[in-house]
């Protein structure tokens, strides 16, 4: 896990908790589902450095009790912690003293999506509901041109965090996140987004994840007699044509002979919700023989979904982890894995133990730990899934960076 800190010594604007917030704290810490083995992670930017999480160091025995201590009438164990070992322990987000922690979640699309909006809202639910907070405020559906406004009001609501569901949305958050200074920003950044003191972001390895997801594709195509693959999306964005790119070049390290066709569904930007579009691209797709479907889509991906499910396609999910075993009528046959609950239940206990912190930038990558990023084959046969294994390590080890870089060039026109 890599994590590439901007602001190591970042101002703590939140004082040390009482003691009878600890039980709390330390049980979030310890509860998440996904997160843990390590405290950071990674993406396509593979150039951030790494940090370890913060060293705790205990000082000498000394029996001293603090103000908030005295205040809750606890005693200590005679022992003075260090600032660091407090930092990790007992962050204190109740940023404007109500006597209780909300998260905020702005997002772009349907909070219910069944895809990448909707892991975050039920990510950042259960962990406020596991740890005793107040009810998650949500916003959604807001459109690019409408996000100042939307997330100002937001940050005027009785929220202590906010989570900026997606870049797509986060142009006016520096300005936003700097003026509303006293909330804990955090922003699901994919590709990524400049880097600020004011605000902790994730990214991750945009060009890695397709690359396994177009490998996935091929060995399902190849395995069940298939041959072309449609990847509907919303209106060639830039990060749509990077993702497209690295999944042919994925799709052809399997079979240079497979066949690939992106077809635009919505309307420029950010449209990636029109089932009326998207239903009528799928249909053409399929006229033409598509034998696998990959609906890179928010709202209208459970409807396409639902269609190559009757179609008899190969579907994958657009972010999504759980897809492999979600009960329900729907079914996927991959996962591509971007999810951002799995990012928030991965970052939350490191905001809590003050090892993630604004200013800092957490990056997810195939073949790296945490694994939370790149494509799973269901029911995978053990040498499909040895070809994947191979697939992450290919990724992982770098070699494919000069390839991701000309296709990053490509899209961003960097």
């Amino acid at each position: 896990m890599n994590t590439q800190s901007k602001n190591p010594a970042r101002m703590w604007r939140r004082s040390i908790v009482a003691l009878t917030a600890l039980s709390l704290v330390a049980a979030a810490c310890g509860d998440d589902d996904d997160s843990s083995s390590d405290t950071d992670t990674t993406e396509a930017e593979a150039e951030t450095e790494t940090t370890d999480a913060p060293e705790t160091e205990t000082t000498e025995a000394d029996t001293e009790t603090t103000e908030a201590e005295a205040e809750t009438e606890t005693t200590e164990a005679p022992t003075e912690t260090t600032e660091a070992e407090m930092a990790g322990e007992m962050v204190d987000l109740d940023a404007n003293g109500d006597g209780e922690v909300r998260i905020g979640i702005a997002a772009a699309g349907p909070r219910d999506d069944g895809a990448y909006y909707q892991a975050v809202v039920d990510a950042a639910e259960t962990f406020s509901a596991e740890n005793g907070w107040g009810e998650v405020i949500v916003v959604d559906n807001i459109q690019a041109a409408d996000a100042a406004t939307e997330l100002a009001n937001l940050a005027q609501q009785p929220v202590d965090i906010l989570i900026v569901g997606a870049s797509e949305i986060a142009e006016p958050m520096p300005d936003l996140a700097e003026e509303y200074s006293d909330i804990f920003w955090y922003c699901n950044c994919g590709a990524g987004f400049p880097e600020s003191e004011f605000y902790l972001q994730s990214q991750d390895n945009g060009a890695g994840i397709a690359y396994t997801a177009g490998v996935a594709t091929g060995i399902a195509l190849r395995d069940s007699g298939g041959d072309s693959v449609a990847f509907l999306g919303c209106c060639d964005l830039g990060f749509e044509i990077q993702h497209y790119l690295a999944y042919q070049l994925g799709l052809s390290a399997v079979d240079e002979s497979l066949t690939f066709t992106y077809v635009p569904t919505g309307d420029f930007p950010f449209d990636f919700d029109n089932i009326q579009n998207a239903s009528a691209a799928y249909e053409n797709a399929v006229a033409e023989g598509a034998d696998a479907i990959y609906p890179y889509l928010g709202g209208a991906h459970e409807p396409i979904v639902q269609l190559a499910n009757e179609g008899g396609q190969i579907v994958l999910s657009a972010g999504a982890s759980d897809v492999c075993t979600r009960e329900g009528d729907l079914s996927w046959d991959i996962a591509v894995r971007f999810d951002g609950g799995d990012y928030v239940r991965e970052i939350f206990p490191q905001i809590l133990d003050g090892s993630a912190q604004e200013g800092d930038i957490i990056v997810y990558s195939p073949g790296e730990e945490p694994d939370v990023a790149g494509a799973v084959i269901c029911d995978a046969t053990p040498e499909q899934q040895a070809e994947m294994d191979e697939a992450y390590a290919l990724v992982a080890s770098g070699e494919l960076d000069a390839a991701f870089g000309e296709i990053a060039a490509e899209a961003f026109g960097g």
